[in-house]
């Protein structure tokens, strides 16, 4: 018996599209970055793109466990005192609600250029419209895959 390695006209890739409204954010997370890189695929190739292109709407309405929607970022911006920090809330309620599944995502994926890559297959909207149709993804129901995947109030 010999492995199989997928070589780059071996690959096929569909869109996806994924509500995520009333989804658990990490649950999600962990589905969409298994997508991107190809994993759910029986010819997983681990050194290839082999990953899906995925669609998230409704980003604004993802659901947090716990005291998660308190829990603060911090970053600095490279000046002397420049600390900042946002609760989950604030960014989720604010201009950018769809930084905070991109980033729970990214943090899933490993840190190389491949997956730098396959991170530009992710495409992540706050509402319900985007810009995909032509496409013609194909939905995947993360809600009806595990009953803990979803989470009311």
């Amino acid at each position: 018996m010999k492995t199989f390695t997928a070589t780059p006209a071996d690959i096929e890739k569909k869109w996806i599209l994924i509500d995520a409204e009333g989804v658990v954010l990490g649950r999600l997370a962990s589905i969409v970055a298994m997508r991107l890189r190809g994993k759910h695929k029986p010819t997983f190739t681990p050194h290839m793109d082999m990953g899906d292109n995925v669609i998230i709407i409704n980003a604004e309405k993802v659901q947090l466990t716990g005291d998660k929607r308190n829990e603060r970022f911090y970053w600095h911006t490279g000046h002397p005192g420049g600390i900042k920090s946002r609760t989950k809330a604030q960014i989720l309620d604010g201009n950018h609600p769809e930084r905070v599944v991109e980033n729970a995502i990214r943090r899933m994926l490993p840190r190389n250029r491949l997956s730098r890559q396959q991170l530009s297959h992710l495409r992540v909207f706050a509402g319900i419209e985007h810009g995909m149709n032509a496409q013609q993804p194909e939905v995947l129901d993360v809600k009806s895959m595990n009953k803990k995947n979803t989470r009311t109030a």
